[in-house]
């Protein structure tokens, strides 16, 4: 891997990713809205920033969404739904990753491998759904997986080589989900990243287009 596109790479999960690609001296581009003023919630600003980005690069990691939005907590129950803050939900965790995915086939390079990953999030599986509640994220991650799923079927006519999914990082430790947490097992961003890149190095072409964890596990739609 030479070249590597981090899309949120101010966040805990993406400036640990993009450290770890530092240290194996991978030359990384980091786009995030704090350090450069890309805004996925600002759809026609960013799909213009993204418009002047430059490929090929070996890797492109979307690591961008939020479980908390303008300070709108994943619902308990359907009954505490809002309006707003499920279309927030969807603007950043499904719409923001499609516009950087409409860039792929430029961004990718026509021939050899390369790997197009878009963070996701376990609860975003509807056959692993056992709990109900958080009904905007979850949603929001759905659509997601359906986003990759169907870009990976467009980029492989073209581009035979490269490899599109969804990964979960498992439960990572940031001030966001130290709430969240409870009893649940959780590691640190650069641990994340570690596990991420694992999986990464491992992926084939003929696992396009599906859902993995931060083990390499395929997760159910």
């Amino acid at each position: 891997m030479r070249n590597a596109l981090v899309i949120g790479a101010s966040g805990g999960i993406g400036r640990a990713v993009c450290n770890e690609l530092l240290s194996r001296s991978v030359h990384v581009v980091g786009l995030s809205r704090s350090g450069n003023g890309l805004d996925l919630m600002q759809p026609e600003l960013a799909d213009e920033m993204l418009g002047r980005i430059e490929g090929p690069f070996d890797l492109v990691l979307v690591a961008s969404g939020a479980l908390e939005i303008d300070g709108a907590e994943p619902e308990k129950t359907i009954r505490a739904v809002s309006a707003k803050a499920m279309m927030d939900q969807f603007a950043l965790n499904a719409v923001g990753p499609a516009l950087v995915l409409k860039h792929a086939h430029r961004l990718l390079p026509r021939n050899g491998r390369s790997v197009f990953a878009v963070l996701s999030a376990r609860v975003g599986s509807i056959g692993d759904n056992r709990l109900g509640g958080w009904v905007s994220y979850r949603a929001a991650k759905a659509a997601v997986n359906q986003i990759v799923h169907t870009a990976a079927i467009e980029l492989a006519r073209t581009h035979k080589d490269a490899i599109c999914v969804a990964l979960h990082p498992g439960t990572v430790k940031t001030p966001f989900t130290r709430k969240y947490l409870g009893r649940h097992p959780a590691v640190a961003p650069s641990d994340a990243a570690q596990h991420l890149l694992r999986v990464v190095d491992g992926l084939t072409a003929d696992q396009t287009g599906q859902f993995f964890d931060w083990a390499g596990q395929p997760v159910p739609w």
